[in-house]
């Protein structure tokens, strides 16, 4: 491989995967709202939030980390204005305290603190935050990626607040950092070569994070109950069948993860639950087929990097369940480490998207550990046929002649193709869709 080439395999590797607490769509809306606020130099008085449908469908439901059990967009922007970090990226509620959540509570009684409302016309991820005290407002605006800070302003004018400005902001996240890699130049023939010779020094150690620290939120998920029990669910009907672990590692992490879990993850595709079933079936086949560290890193960085393809040609947010790129990153890496060949790890991939690529993102909540499972089964089941030279060809359905094409072909259906289908989704949560003629 090319030197430039494999920088570049690493350089997305080290943007992609970045620590997390919480469900990266929440935070996002109280990372801007911690920045307005630190623009600010005050405690808001009021709270105003623009956010996009994709936004407002993926906070909608799910619980925000170190809140006590508040929901929505209202409680992510004042939870993160009164006690976010704004220095701490993803892990923004990090600092959370127990008055701040007190706090929080008192002002959601009040309608006028907090003002919501869709923004039209705008990336699929956009958060826009004003924050105003004492006669002066303070803007934050992040665009396209979770960390990516377009706009920090007072009084309308650009602003350095405590070191942080609109390029610095998101830091290391930003897309400042993140246009250096480029994901559009990788290929699965590209991911492959490179998860067989890359350096293990140049990745073991963001892997080994990864593997870690979302092997945590796994271990918790499966012992403690959160949300509808997905992982804990599937071990009791057969725990000692690997596909069974493998998906129940993957769900448990998203149970507790979308139920307010305060531990973090290590996201990938802007996504823990997508970073978690990157990496935890592959960790559970690797144990059960004794494999050595190394060959688990490789299986891993190959899951990684697949995930990253597949979710490039669909974009950030969409209709499109990203559980399903994910999926096919996990059916690659669990192809690796079953010795399949390059041949059968693009089956693999096909095989998975003829069968799950339709699965639908309705917003996070604990149903995406049920999508993720699915989606986990679908990756099993295609590396298994891969494996037998049992697939599914050319023609069937949005099949292409090869993996590539039948990427391309799934992602124009997410991006461009389930774009109306989104647009009624988010109509449907929001309440403005009549259903009693439907």
């Amino acid at each position: 491989m090319e030197a430039s080439a494999y920088r570049n395999h690493v350089a997305i590797l080290e943007e992609e995967l970045v620590c997390a607490l919480g469900c990266t769509e929440p935070i996002a809306v109280a990372l801007a709202a911690a920045l307005a606020r630190a623009a600010l130099r005050e405690r808001p008085e009021h709270l105003e939030v623009a956010c996009s449908g994709n936004i407002i469908k993926n906070v909608k439901s799910v619980t925000v980390p170190n809140s006590g059990g508040m929901r929505g967009i209202e409680a992510a922007a004042t939870l993160g204005a009164l006690g976010g970090d704004p220095t701490a990226s993803l892990e923004v509620l990090q600092a959370v305290r127990p008055e701040d959540v007190e706090r929080t509570k008192d002002l959601l009684e009040d309608p006028g603190h907090c003002i919501v409302e869709l923004a039209e016309g705008v990336p699929n991820l956009y958060v826009r935050v004003s924050a105003a005290a004492g006669g002066h407002t303070a803007v934050a605006c992040i665009e396209e990626r979770h960390t990516n800070v377009t706009e920090l302003s007072y009084d309308g004018r650009p602003t350095v607040a405590a070191g942080i400005t609109a390029t610095t902001a998101g830091a290391p996240g930003t897309d400042a950092n993140a246009d250096s890699a480029d994901r559009g130049t990788i290929t699965l023939a590209s991911i492959w070569e490179f998860a067989h010779e890359f350096r293990l020094g140049d990745v073991d150690a963001l892997i080994s994070h990864q593997i870690g620290m979302n092997q945590a939120i796994s271990s918790e998920g499966l012992s403690g109950r959160w949300g509808a029990n997905i992982g804990s669910t599937l071990l009791k009907s057969r725990p000692n069948d690997i596909s069974t672990k493998a998906r129940a590692a993957a769900a448990a992490g998203s149970d507790a993860r979308m139920s307010g879990c305060p531990l973090p993850v290590m996201i990938c595709c802007g996504s823990g639950n997508q970073g978690i079933t990157c990496s935890q079936p592959v960790l559970e086949y690797a144990h059960d087929l004794w494999a050595d560290h190394e060959t688990l890193v490789r299986a891993v960085v190959l899951s990684d990097l697949t995930a990253v393809h597949v979710k490039y040609f669909i974009g950030e947010l969409s209709a499109f369940c990203g559980a399903v790129s994910a999926g096919c990153g996990a059916g690659g890496g669990i192809c690796y480490l079953r010795g399949g060949s390059f041949a059968q790890f693009e089956a693999t991939i096909v095989n998975t998207l003829a069968n799950v690529g339709g699965i639908v993102c309705d917003g996070a909540k604990p149903s995406c550990a049920a999508k993720i499972c699915a989606a986990v089964d679908a990756a099993i089941l295609g590396c298994d046929m891969a494996l037998a030279d049992d697939n599914f060809l050319a023609g069937d359905g949005l099949v292409g002649k090869n993996a590539e094409e039948t990427i391309r072909s799934m992602g124009y259906v997410g991006r461009v193709g389930m774009h109306p289908t989104d647009v009624e989704i988010l109509n449907i949560m929001i309440g403005k869709t009549d259903l009693t003629g439907a």
